[in-house]
């Protein structure tokens, strides 16, 4: 095996890993069961639920 061998094997599995990865993650966020627990963090994240419309940042 030459270096040139073993550096695009290396470099053909990152990339399908990556790949991999990357397509279960979208596959995550974009489940349609997951919707309500990314509605609640986003609230809480925004702070939607509070009215904090006094204006002193807390």
């Amino acid at each position: 095996m030459t270096y040139e061998t073993v550096a695009s094997v290396s470099q053909t599995s990152s990339l399908l890993l990556f790949l991999t990865i990357f397509i279960c993650v979208v596959a995550y966020v974009f489940w349609p069961g997951n919707r309500q627990r990314f509605e609640i963090s986003q609230r809480r994240a925004l702070d939607l639920d509070n009215d904090n419309s006094h204006g002193d940042g807390q």
